[in-house]
């Protein structure tokens, strides 16, 4: 259960920080999409770069020993995800930045999940 936790993290806090990088300095192939999905490209830094990006360091404080933080990081996802996808919706925007938002919101779940399972883990195992 350990592994599937570090390796499902590790790759949301990659994917993560590599979109809100990009995200926050505005790297031009995301533009055409954001425009289609109706978002500002001034929300590209702040909300949208930032809160990646702090969900990314979140998650890494959970996966070093504060799974406390990565479980409020995961939900934090989840809860950009739930938007970012209602936001494509409502914009009818079913481009390929929809799939990858599920993508994404699927990785934040399965984190949250396994977060929470190894520290039920942790917990059992000191009684």
């Amino acid at each position: 259960m350990f592994a599937a936790y570090v390796v499902v993290t590790l790759v949301a806090i990659a994917a993560n920080g590599f979109s809100g990088v990009a995200a926050a300095v505005h790297f031009k192939p995301i533009l055409p999409a954001m425009a289609r999905a109706g978002v500002p490209e001034s929300w590209l830094t702040f909300p949208i770069g930032t809160l990646k990006i702090a969900g990314a360091v979140g998650l890494l404080l959970g996966l070093i020993g504060v799974p406390l933080i990565g479980a409020a990081a995961a939900i934090g996802l989840i809860l950009f995800f739930v938007c970012a996808l209602y936001t494509h919706i409502r914009a009818a925007d079913f481009s390929a930045q929809f799939v990858l938002a599920i993508g994404y919101l699927v990785l934040a779940v399965a984190a949250l999940v396994l977060v929470l399972a190894v520290a039920q883990l942790s917990v059992h195992d000191l009684r």
